[in-house]
């Protein structure tokens, strides 16, 4: 117990310190958040971050490290996990309605051996959401690493992270790096964090050619990747202030832009990379580096592949963002700038974002998750993949569990028969109110039979062939559903209620038991 109790308060400690409070340096502004180098077996300060080691929050997995040379140590472990189990899941306690940011990290490193030379592709989830396919392949050919990136409003007190083995997983999948960072309520609000969350799909400062930009000229450490291979590369303003943008960009990405003074359009193919068929929140940055002492203006119109964008933007020194919250994308993507007949100069742009639109999976009720975590907490071995949301996403949702559909995702079916489970059956079963059917036979099952009366929608309940012991209860005959009971070939004893023998429509079996009398069918 005294082992237990100190995992558990250091487990706390690190859950409700550490996180949010990590310092690039006492002069710097804090980067709120919680960074995790997967794999990793302790604390390490990496560029002026304090990475923890990824234990304290999953179970399951095993450290391994990469024998490639590396500049970034990051990228020097692993957390890899067996394919054989669909689904591995991080745990952290977040503040609940916050908007969060979610980088994840990945460099295979060859660490599934020789006859996988090439990394697995796999589904990386956030809480009841498929957030997106992680495929490094093309990357990792390039000696790269590959990051993902998503925005995700915390919809309760934790928020879960998931790899998940999909059908074209061909060994364990892995991951290096786990961000968590707080983001301010103006990033991005005019998405509905409700109900949908954001992929990035690029994020790019024009006319810039440098290392990526990232913390701590965006004090969020959001990647602002070059895009300058262009004739129209050209310096602009650093003195532009960003205080008035909402999504709050880095004031450096504004040293740099693509554009022309001549009076000609400016047609940038961005994203880089073709788009499926979704919708697309995207925001377009832009300031006049021509100041208040030049005699010029810059007013233009943007269209998205021919659609117009915006009309008649009137970009100045101050600078200005234009977004669409769901623009609707599919394939290669032509942003045009056109100046307009009242523009002494041409077009430019400072930067773009892209996110895909991701409506989000929805989450099992709370009570009934509560109530399945104490259930596992029973049982001495519970499947491997009870981890995560038992019910989202629906190809991961856990053995043995069905769930209703629409808003309020209840848990209707409990079937675990033949799993060799041990332990008892918690009381707190009662608790997932829509269950409908309980299948725990052929099992190793012991202790009581808790009371059921409060499932009224109960139709079966198979509990045979395991060791229960005591007495049936006597509130199972108040369960009107009710129609299949097989209790058969368990240690229980007593009698059968009068209310289970002559109920109408009841398939009842209790042979197989120790009960005294009358005898029982």
């Amino acid at each position: 117990m005294l082992n237990l109790n100190h995992f558990i308060m250091r487990f706390l400690f690190l859950l409700l310190v550490l996180p949010f409070f990590v310092s690039l340096a006492s002069s710097r502004t804090l980067l709120e958040g919680l960074v995790i180098d997967c794999g990793a077996t302790s604390p390490s300060n990496i560029g002026g971050f304090l990475w923890l080691p990824d234990g304290e929050f999953i179970s399951t997995g095993t450290p391994k490290n990469v024998t490639t040379s590396l500049r970034d140590p990051i990228l020097s472990s692993v957390r890899s996990f067996p394919l054989r189990v669909k689904k591995h899941c991080y745990n952290f306690l977040v503040f609940p309605g916050k908007r969060y940011m979610v980088r994840t990290t990945y460099f295979y490193g060859g660490v599934n051996g020789p006859k996988h030379p090439s990394p697995p592709v796999f589904d990386q989830i956030v809480d009841g959401t498929l957030w997106s396919v992680v495929n490094t392949t093309k990357d990792y050919a390039n000696g790269n690493f590959t990051f993902y990136e998503g925005v995700f409003s915390a919809q309760g007190k934790t928020m879960i992270v998931c790899i998940g083995s999909n059908t074209h997983t061909d060994s364990d999948p892995f991951i290096s790096a786990l961000e968590l960072v707080i983001l301010s309520d103006s990033l991005y609000n005019a998405t509905d964090f409700n109900n949908f969350g954001l992929n990035l799909v690029a994020r790019h400062s024009f006319g810039y050619s440098g290392p990526t930009i990232r913390y701590p000229d965006d004090k969020f450490d959001r990647f602002w990747e070059p895009f300058g291979e262009s004739n129209f590369a050209q310096v602009g303003s650093s003195n532009i202030s960003v205080s008035g943008f909402w999504n709050l960009p880095p004031s450096r990405m504004f040293e740099t832009q693509l554009g022309s003074d001549q009076l000609e359009s400016l047609e940038l193919k961005w994203p880089p990379k073709s788009l499926q068929n979704s919708k697309f929140y995207i925001a377009l940055y832009f300031a006049n580096n021509k100041g208040s002492s030049f005699a010029g203006s810059r007013i233009f119109s943007i269209s998205v592949n021919g659609i117009i964008y915006y009309h008649d933007l009137n970009v100045t020194s101050d600078g200005v963002v234009v977004f669409a919250r769901q623009w609707p994308l599919f394939g290669p993507t032509t942003i045009t700038v056109t100046p307009t007949a009242s523009s002494s100069l041409g077009p430019m742009i400072n930067g773009g974002e892209i996110f895909d639109v991701v409506p989000l999976g929805g989450r099992t009720l709370t009570r009934d998750v509560i109530a399945l975590n104490q259930l596992k907490g029973s049982f001495q071995n519970p499947p491997l993949d009870w981890i995560g949301d038992p019910c989202m996403p629906h190809q991961y949702s856990w053995t043995g569990i069905t769930c209703s559909e629409g808003h309020r995702i209840r848990v209707v079916t409990l079937n675990l028969t033949g799993l060799g489970l041990s332990g008892s059956l918690s009381p707190n079963i009662v608790n997932m109110t829509a269950l409908t059917n309980i299948w725990l036979g052929n099992n190793k099952l012991s202790g009581h039979i808790p009371d059921l009366s409060s499932l009224k929608f109960l139709e079966t309940l198979h509990l045979e062939d395991n060791q229960f012991s005591g007495e049936i209860p006597l509130s199972l005959g108040n369960i009107s559903s009710l129609h299949e009971v097989f209790l058969q070939n368990n240690n229980l004893t007593g009698q059968v209620p009068r209310n289970l023998m002559g109920k109408p429509g009841l398939d009842l079996r209790t042979s197989g038991n120790r009960f005294s009398s009358p005898s029982a069918p």
